[in-house]
């Protein structure tokens, strides 16, 4: 595995230290547990072990901080608890639970580090526990990164035993018999004789006992729930309509508002006329928020239509106002001033080039917007003594910090009920729509806010996913690849979307490089260099990040040199794989494919493999060249997670991955004129149609010593493993996303 440059480790290790407010911040502070928050106000008869397990004398309630945008965290964290409590599938209740720092995310260090996933050295271990030190002292709540699973399978399947093994002790004191002869099952400890005791008869003296500290965790032989199919328990009300998402809240006596802000992110309001909607139907009063206004009216349309009715003066967008002065931005941005990290420098590609002229190419991926169905959306009802506000984020602690922050409460008196969310894919990460419910919530004291974004509103103010340009060389030799040097230049995302949350982001912006430079290729001669593009229009994080671009870039150009070297694409990644769990995946997906078989007439077959987020994964791609465009046939996937929690589910994330990653390579991409979006709605911003849509084949390998999550990591190779397919039956090689530009699909 390729070095990383002293730049980034020097910049991440300076830049750590500088939040930690020194190196001195202590291993104590660091492993020191932080206290039970289910202990404040725990009624009298009820019982908790730990921040996850709260039992009383009617119900076994479940604490499930990670938050469930559709990816099916919720039922995935309860099947971590109740496997080692021995509960029955849904013989509980499960809830968010309220922002606090027991629940930081300990396995966002792996992403916030300068190393690949596949780096054990010493230098990447320690890095590792600096970071999750940071992270810890930082109280750091949230979900993003494909975390979740890597966060939790250690610490509920231990907060589960922890409650197990208390309340067997709590029987064994009650009635008066020894721990060792005590079982557990169903929800209940079964004493010596047979007799089955409910945990909730046993929570009142299990409440009088200070929980087991030292317990052991099922082996995975004995499993019931994990690795299993799980009918989510969601699923129902879902299916029936009944769960309550964020937009679905309601509260009594409520007004409902809808706002306009300057189009031009960021850009001021000169001025607005609001007399006609004034005298619209339902409409209470106009409220200004930051660079717009908020409509409030008696529902959530009527709020909509006299928002529209508004004659606003904007301001000019801090921005270059031409998609093509964006381009442009990121063009001129291959210099030495703006490099911003050299994360690998393997042989002398240098050296090769001078010797061999070098194959060229150069790639394009656009803005693409997150467009979840469900729109951007809280409520809120602020008072003189605190605030409380409803809806589905992904950052608790953050939320709670900012609408402090807007009312000028104490970050103690407000109260966060995280809610279920109808996608996100990054969008939730965001708060502007959270600062507004707060400034319309303190000129409205007393008084419930429901803020609801129209669709055209929530298009509007997207933070995007950031665009680049990848510019890459190589050389072949005695049909092996034999030189890649891929330079890539983006704004910074995290800059733009951690900015807005002031936190600051010292050091290199990993996800500018991430998906390329960490594949675990042992091509001789590999340098991947990461500019920083001065900031463009505001980003976020859109699934799978930097990958999603990346992925596409290195990939692509790694199959065009194969191409070049007259070599089997999927044979000659196999032998450049020098990672053994990460060929693995490659050999799986080439053996479900039945790669090198026969294939029909206008038929091609594409290979991709990415690296994110821990999680190495391949995708082969059959296509079609049909008389009216490509035709997607067909697709498997496989990835190595460590251990699958739930294969049903895992299979759904993998379809649902590649769909959505296969949908924005096609069509969608967010375009700038006079500063503004021009897409405004799904029409504009298509993503792939059911008829579209193809086989899916999805395997999860188990050969990892680590456990990864599996929310993002089908995205990034979609996109090249379409791209080599269409090459393969057409002879097209496209460099761009979309797609859509260069080819017709069916």
């Amino acid at each position: 595995m390729g070095t990383v440059a002293k730049i980034a480790r020097r910049s991440f290790l300076i830049g750590s230290v500088a939040i930690a407010g020194g190196v001195a911040f202590g291993v104590y502070r660091v492993k020191t547990p932080y206290a039970n928050p289910l202990t404040e106000g725990l009624a009298e008869g009820s019982a908790t072990f730990n921040p996850w397990v709260l039992i009383d004398r009617d119900k076994i309630t479940l604490i499930t901080p990670h938050a469930d945008k559709g990816q099916g965290v919720v039922s995935a964290q309860a099947a971590l608890i109740a496997e080692e409590l021995d509960l029955e599938w849904g013989q509980f209740e499960t809830s968010f639970g309220a922002p606090d720092k027991a629940y930081w995310n300990t396995a966002m260090a792996d992403e916030s580090v300068p190393f690949a996933a596949t780096d054990a050295s010493l230098g990447a271990r320690s890095a590792r526990v600096v970071a999750g030190g940071v992270i810890k002292l930082f109280q750091f709540q949230g979900t993003g990164g494909s975390t979740t699973m890597s966060d939790s399978f250690d610490k509920l399947r231990h907060a589960g035993a922890v409650a197990r093994d208390t309340l067997k002790r709590a029987a064994a004191e009650q009635f008066s018999v020894p721990v060792s002869s005590l079982t557990t099952a169903k929800g209940a400890v079964v004493l010596p004789d047979g007799t089955v005791v409910p945990y909730t008869e046993l929570a009142a003296v299990a409440a009088t006992i200070e929980p087991v500290s030292e317990v052991v965790l099922r082996d995975p032989s004995t499993w019931r729930l994990i690795g299993k199919p799980m009918a989510r328990l969601d699923i129902l009300a879902k299916s029936t309509g009944t769960l309550d998402y964020g937009i679905d809240f309601t509260m009594d006596g409520m007004l409902y508002a809808a706002v306009k802000t300057n189009p031009r992110q960021g850009g001021v309001m000169n001025g607005y006329n609001a007399d006609a909607a004034l005298q619209m139907r339902g409409v209470h009063s106009i409220a200004p928020v930051t660079n717009g206004v908020a409509v409030l009216a008696d529902n959530s349309w009527r709020a909509f239509q006299a928002a529209d009715a508004i004659e606003f003066d904007w301001g000019p967008a801090p921005y270059p106002a031409e998609m093509d002065d964006h381009w442009a931005a990121i063009a001129e941005s291959f210099t030495d001033e703006r490099l911003d990290a050299e994360w690998r420098n393997d042989g002398n590609t240098e050296t090769v080039f001078a010797q061999t002229p070098p194959y060229v190419a150069e790639y394009r991926a656009p803005y693409v917007a997150h467009a979840p169905l469900e729109p951007l959306n809280a409520t809120i009802l602020v008072t003189a003594e605190g605030v409380d506000i409803w809806t589905g984020h992904q950052m608790p602690g953050f939320l709670v910090t900012i609408v402090a922050g807007v009312t000028g409460h104490d970050a103690s008196d407000i109260r966060f009920h995280n809610l279920f969310m109808g996608g996100s894919f990054g969008h939730r990460l965001e708060y502007e729509h959270i600062k507004q419910a707060a400034e319309i919530g303190k000129l409205m004291l007393g008084k419930p806010i429901k803020l609801t974004y129209s669709r055209e509103e929530d298009f509007a103010h997207e933070f995007p996913r950031h665009p680049g340009i990848a510019r890459a060389k190589g050389v072949v030799k005695d049909g092996k690849v034999n030189a890649v040097d891929l330079q890539v230049a983006m704004p910074s995302v995290m800059r733009s979307q951690m900015g807005r949350a002031g936190v600051p982001t010292p050091g290199p912006d990993a996800q500018i490089a991430a998906g390329s430079w960490g594949n675990p290729y042992g091509i001789p001669n590999s340098r991947m260099r990461a500019y920083r593009v001065p900031e463009l229009a505001p980003t976020s994080s859109w699934r799978s990040v930097g990958a999603s671009a990346n992925g596409f870039f290195f990939d692509s150009f790694l199959d065009e040199l194969i191409h070049q070297a007259g070599a089997d694409p999927m044979l000659e990644r196999i032998r450049l794989m020098n990672d053994d769990v990460s060929r693995k995946v490659l050999e799986a997906v080439a053996e479900m494919s039945s790669w090198g078989g026969a294939l029909g007439e206008n038929q091609g077959r594409g290979v991709a493999f990415v690296e994110s987020f821990g999680v190495p994964t391949a995708e082969v791609i059959e296509v079609t060249n049909t008389q009216n465009g490509i035709r997607i046939d067909k697709v498997w996937l496989a990835a190595e997670v460590g251990t699958v929690i739930d294969p049903q589910n895992f299979e759904n994330l993998g379809q649902g991955g590649v769909v959505f990653g296969l949908g924005h390579a096609i069509n969608c991409e967010i375009t700038y004129s006079d500063g503004m979006a021009e897409q405004s709605n799904y029409h504009a911003h298509e993503a792939m149609r059911m008829y579209q849509c193809p086989e899916i084949f999805v395997k999860g390998l188990e050969n990892g010593d680590k456990v990864r999550g599996f929310g993002e990591p089908p995205v990034p190779p979609a996109a090249p493993a379409l791209a080599n397919a269409i090459f393969a039956a057409t002879g097209t090689r496209i460099r761009e996303m979309p797609f859509n530009k260069h080819i017709d699909f069916v």
